[in-house]
């Protein structure tokens, strides 16, 4: 069975849930809470898991009502009972949301019917997973900071900041660590899975290499288990990065994150005193959190950030300036990529890639901003036509200076190459200087080209008619809410 169909199969059972109660995203819970259970038992660390709650034991208890009363069991014990740190924090405060024991029972026989292997070489849980995850996303639609980065995106990034080996990676926003799995997942295929470095280094990128944290505990309960079925023993820590916990994440070579939009609940500032411009704002204070968590430190590599961030991060005035201003100070903010409004599930957001590196000192670093616009007069994307790698293809061209996206992986180690840029010919890449940005009062909120564009670059374009872009965004959202009510109905 492959990956695809396994992943269908076990969405298609929370259908069988729906007369329960059961919404898509308490599902994914409880389905991480069996497969964890069965997957000890795959992938032979079932001496984790106490005696009393392992997987045979719940496939052997046929009585439905003994085997639920078991199960309920096991949620509220296995995690003060069982010694592996993963354990207690998959089932920390786990609940079950089913009502009806004989829906337990499909779920525990289905899961335990599905062959796992293929064949002896490809694992596919991992796979598996992460199109749950996925899945999930797409069907879950909420509110601000609940937005699925989508995979082409992650590896994009990751392919331009470049981890390298012995590197310290870490997301302050996690969600489902996809980031740090995607960082991992890089270097796997540059390392033969690790294998061409020695014992010492390849126990450092499993427990060292990539870390996180997530505010939300559903949330920090998937990371941990997608972590896992991938191989990685890292730190995630179930905190809010901007409380006083924050301040001890430091001196790290990279950071790869798309924080949560909005702001802090309440308008509240954030609860730690580091901050040199603290506000309500959550991407600010996550950008001021990011920029300076990052080390100061000579290496190799500069030390390196590529963050998602929304559009008022670039143009806010008051605190929103005087960040920017700080970053492009501390850091040489290098690139800003103007990602298509609808790749995320919540239409209107429109976002922005920031690619920076932290300096040797805290003054002048950023020289020159190249903006390239991938918003102005793209295709609509969306669930129906979702964002894929090709869409980056231009964009990688003008960033590498000239190396394709099928070949980034392999020819680009990170390094910016300002004179290659210049060479570039796309009316999308624009370069400003730090005196230009300056001028504008150090609003980032430029590069894009006009609609019905001719050939023309950005700042030497009649400007767009905000109005009528509005009235189109709307138009589309409307279009796209229509087919979505045909379907459902």
């Amino acid at each position: 069975m492959s990956a695809e169909e396994i992943a269908n199969k076990l969405w298609g059972l929370c259908n069988v849930l729906r007369d329960d109660g059961v919404t898509y995203h308490q599902y994914l819970n409880e389905l991480t809470y069996i497969l964890f259970l069965r997957l000890s038992e795959v992938k032979n660390f079932e001496k984790d898991i106490p005696g009393e709650y392992r997987w045979r034991k719940l496939v052997d208890t046929k009585d439905n009502k003994e085997l639920f009363d078991l199960y309920r069991d096991l949620l509220t014990n296995i995690s003060t009972k069982a010694k592996n740190p993963a354990i207690t924090e998959i089932y920390t405060n786990a609940s079950t949301t089913l009502r009806k024991p004989v829906n337990l029972r499909t779920l525990i026989t289905a899961i335990d019917a599905i062959d796992w292997f293929e064949d002896q070489e490809r694992d596919k849980i991992a796979t598996i997973y992460e199109s749950l995850l996925e899945r999930n996303a797409s069907e879950k639609k909420s509110g601000a900071g609940q937005y699925f980065t989508p995979r082409p995106l992650i590896n994009v990034m990751v392919d331009l900041v470049s981890p390298k080996v012995g590197e310290r990676w870490n997301d302050p926003a996690a969600g489902t660590f996809g980031f740090m799995i995607a960082a991992d997942q890089y270097l796997k295929e540059k390392t033969d899975n690790y294998y061409t470095i020695d014992t010492k280094q390849r126990k450092f990128q499993v427990e060292k290499a990539f870390s996180g944290c997530e505010l939300v505990q559903d949330a920090h309960r998937l990371a941990i288990m997608n972590a896992k079925l991938h191989g990685l023993e890292s730190e995630i820590l179930m905190e809010d990065t901007l409380s006083e916990v924050g301040k001890k994440m430091k001196d790290y070579d990279g950071v790869l994150a798309n924080p949560p939009f909005g702001t802090k609940k309440g308008g509240e500032r954030p609860s730690r005193d580091d901050f040199t411009y603290p506000t309500s704002n959550k991407q600010l204070n996550f950008l001021q959190h990011i920029y300076r968590s990052l080390r100061k430190t000579k290496g190799e590599y500069p030390a390196r950030a590529a963050v998602i961030l929304p559009d008022n991060v670039l143009f806010e005035d008051g605190d929103g300036q005087r960040i920017r201003r700080d970053l492009m100070d501390k850091c040489n903010l290098h690139t800003i990529l103007r990602l298509p409004t609808g790749i995320f599930y919540a239409q209107g957001v429109k976002t922005n890639v920031l690619f920076f590196e932290r300096g040797l000192t805290d003054t002048g670093n950023t020289k020159q901003i190249w903006f390239y616009d991938m918003r102005t007069n793209m295709e609509s994307l969306g669930k129906r036509n979702p964002l894929a790698r090709k869409h980056f293809a231009e964009f990688v061209l003008a960033y590498t200076g000239g190396i394709s996206v099928d070949n980034v992986k392999e020819k680009f180690d990170g390094t910016v190459n300002f004179k290659k840029r210049e060479k570039i010919t796309d009316t999308r890449w624009k370069k400003f200087t730090r005196e230009e940005i300056a001028g504008k009062n150090d609003s980032l909120d430029v590069g894009l080209i006009a609609d019905g564009n001719n050939g023309t670059n950005g700042a030497d374009v009649e400007p767009i008619d905000l109005a009528k872009a509005a009235q189109a965004e709307v138009t589309a959202i409307m279009k796209e809410l229509e087919l979505v009510i045909k379907e459902l109905s």
